[in-house]
C-alpha cells in the first residue's frame, strides 16, 4: 500500500498528514513551545510521595506535577538513582558503565517510600503527554529510540522484534547485537533491522551512545528541573518509527523544514531522499492534496461509509462508545449477509477512526446483531487484521453475548479533537444577516482603503471557492472590473476552509492585511 505524508509549517505548528492509499489514516499536530513530548528525558526531583497511590509526584517544570508509579520505576531502579548522584557530584567520570557496578534490583510489590525520597533528584523520561488537567506520566525505565535498535542502559538483556518472522534472521541479529553493544547496555531490535549489515547497526549504536554521553555531561553539577534530552521533533520521529519502502512520497510546504527533512533522511535512508518535494503551489497544502476535504467528513460525532452506513461516535470520561448504524441503503434481499457487510466495512472504518482520532483508553464498539456464529467470528478476524497497521499497542476482545465488542488502546497523547461544525456564514450565529448581495460591495470597500494606504503591495484575495467562481466568472469579470478601476492586479484564490461570507487580503509576503 503506498504511503504519503503531507506535512503543513506554520509559524505555531506543525500539522502532519499520513495518507494510505490516498485515505487519511492519521492526524498529527506540533505546537513549536511544546516542551513535554513522549521519549524527553528530565532530572527531576520529588516533590511528593503518596503511599496510598504508591507513586510520586515529580517536578520537572511543567505546571502540574508529573506523574510517577511504582511499576513504572523499572527494576533498575537503585542503579540509575546512583548513576544519577554520581554523575551531578563528579564521582562517576565516563558515560560508559564497563567499570559501573549494578545495585540490586528492586521488587516489584515494592512501596514508593521505601525507594524513594523526598526531594531526591531522579532521571525520568516522559511516559505520556499532560492529557486534561493530569500532568505527564513518567518512567524510569530509560530507552534511546533509533530507527534500528533501542539501547536501554543498566541491562543486559537483547530483544528481538516479533515481527521479525525468520528464526534464522533472529538469530543473527541477536548474536550481531551481542557482539556489539557496551557492557551494561541492553538493545531491543526493531522490526527495520532486518536484513541490516553490522556496520549500519554499530553507525546507529554509536549515535545512541553519544546522546547518552550528551546527557552524562548535561548532569554534571546541574539542578532540577532539567531537559537533559529532546526526542526529535514530531516529523523526524514519525520518518524514523513508520518509514519503509512503501512510502512514494513526502510533501513538505517549508522549505526549512524540508531542507531539514532531506538531511535526516540521508542520515538514516540516503536511497529515500528523492522522495522528498517541496510544495509550492498556491493553495494551501492540505487543500491542494484533499487533506482538509477528509478532515471535514472524518470528524464529528457521526462519520459516514460508502455504502451509506454510519458510525455514532460518543465520548465519555471513561471510555469511548461506537454505534453502527446501517442506514437506509442495506438493499439485500438476505439480511444476514447485507448484516456481515456493513459490519465489516464499520470494521476497516473504526480501524481508522482510532488512528485517526488517536482514541485511547477502552473503547466498547455496538455492531448490528449477527446471529450466525461463522459470521461473528469473521468479524472479529476483520477488525484484528484492520488493526494491524496501528502501531499504538491494543487489545481486541471477541464479540460478547450482547453484541459488543471491548477494544483497550495505548493512550500517550491527547486524543485528536477537531470541530467540524461551521457557524452559520451567513449570520454567524445570531439568526439575521446582512444582505448577501452586498458582500462583493464589502470586498471592494476594504480594496480601496488597502489600495490608499498601501499602494505599491502585490495583493491576494482569499475567499470561499464558491465566492472565488462568481468573481472570476465571465468577461470581462469582477477581478478584470477592479483592476481597471484601480490600476490594480488583485489575485484570487479559494480556500475550503473558509465560510461562504469569510474573506481575507494577504500582501506580497503572504502577511494577513488587518483591517480591524
Amino acid at each position: 500500500m503506498e504511503k504519503e505524508l503531507i506535512i503543513n509549517s506554520t509559524p505555531t505548528d506543525v500539522e502532519i498528514a499520513l495518507l494510505e492509499g490516498s485515505k487519511l489514516v492519521e492526524l498529527h499536530y506540533q505546537k513549536t513551545n511544546n516542551n513535554f513530548t513522549v521519549g524527553d528525558i528530565f532530572l527531576g526531583r520529588i516533590r511528593r510521595l503518596m503511599p496510598g497511590l504508591n507513586a510520586a509526584f515529580v517536578d520537572i517544570g511543567h505546571k502540574k506535577d508529573a506523574f510517577l508509579h511504582y511499576t513504572d520505576l523499572g527494576p533498575k531502579l537503585r542503579s540509575l538513582l546512583k548513576y544519577t548522584d554520581g554523575a551531578i557530584s563528579g564521582k562517576i567520570t565516563t558515560h560508559r558503565l564497563e567499570n559501573f557496578e549494578l545495585e540490586p534490583e528492586i521488587i516489584k510489590t515494592g512501596k514508593i517510600d521505601q525507594v524513594l525520597n523526598k526531594r531526591q533528584h531522579i532521571l525520568v523520561q516522559v511516559l505520556k503527554e499532560p492529557i486534561s488537567t493530569k500532568g505527564p506520566r513518567l518512567s524510569c525505565e530509560m530507552t534511546i529510540p533509533g530507527r534500528y535498535l533501542v539501547l536501554t542502559p543498566f541491562s543486559d538483556a537483547i530483544a528481538v522484534s516479533k515481527k521479525i518472522a525468520n528464526a534464522e534472521e533472529r538469530k543473527r541479529l541477536q548474536l550481531l547485537v551481542e557482539s556489539i553493544r557496551p557492557k551494561n547496555f541492553g538493545v531491543i531490535v526493531r522490526t527495520a533491522a532486518e536484513g541490516k549489515k553490522v556496520q549500519d547497526l554499530l553507525e546507529e549504536l554509536n549515535l545512541m551512545m553519544s546522546k547518552w554521553e550528551d546527557i552524562f555531561t548535561q548532569l554534571h553539577k546541574s539542578k532540577a528541573p532539567l531537559k537533559l534530552l529532546s526526542e526529535l521533533d514530531k516529523t523526524s520521529s514519525i520518518l524514523r518509527d513508520i518509514l519503509t519502502n512503501s512510502f512514494n512520497r513526502i510533501v513538505v510546504n517549508d522549505k526549512q523544514l524540508y531542507q531539514n527533512i532531506r538531511s535526516y533522511l540521508g542520515s538514516i535512508a540516503p536511497d529515500q531522499v528523492k522522495i522528498v518535494n517541496l510544495y509550492k503551489g498556491s493553495k494551501p497544502v492540505f487543500d491542494a492534496h484533499g487533506v482538509i476535504r477528509q478532515i471535514k467528513s472524518s470528524f464529528g460525532k457521526t462519520a459516514t461509509m460508502p455504502s451509506g452506513a454510519y458510525l455514532v461516535i460518543e465520548h465519555t470520561e471513561a471510555m469511548h462508545v461506537i454505534d453502527v448504524n446501517s442506514g437506509h441503503k442495506m438493499t439485500s434481499s438476505n439480511q444476514e449477509e447485507a448484516v456481515l457487510n456493513v459490519n465489516l466495512e464499520a470494521a476497516a472504518e473504526i480501524a481508522r477512526q482510532l488512528r485517526l482520532r488517536d482514541i485511547g483508553g477502552i473503547i466498547i464498539i455496538d455492531f448490528i446483531d449477527m446471529k450466525n456464529q461463522e459470521n461473528r467470528k469473521n468479524l472479529v478476524k476483520e477488525m484484528r487484521n484492520a488493526m494491524k497497521q496501528d502501531r499504538a499497542q491494543h487489545t481486541i476482545l471477541p464479540l460478547s453475548k450482547f453484541g459488543l465488542m471491548q477494544i483497550t488502546r495505548q493512550r500517550v497523547r491527547p486524543e485528536v479533537n477537531i470541530n467540524t461544525a461551521e457557524v452559520c456564514p451567513t449570520c454567524n450565529g445570531t439568526g439575521k444577516i446582512n444582505a448577501s448581495i452586498l458582500l462583493t460591495d464589502d470586498i471592494e470597500r476594504d480594496l480601496v482603503f488597502i489600495a490608499q494606504s498601501h499602494p505599491k503591495t502585490k495583493l491576494k484575495l482569499f475567499v470561499h471557492p464558491y465566492v472565488e467562481a462568481f468573481l472570476k466568472k465571465g468577461i470581462p469579470n469582477t477581478q478584470m472590473k477592479w483592476y481597471f478601476k484601480y490600476q490594480k492586479y488583485i489575485r484570487i484564490f479559494s480556500d475550503n476552509d473558509y465560510s461562504l461570507m469569510e474573506y481575507r487580503f494577504y500582501d506580497g509576503n503572504d502577511d494577513e492585511i488587518r483591517l480591524t
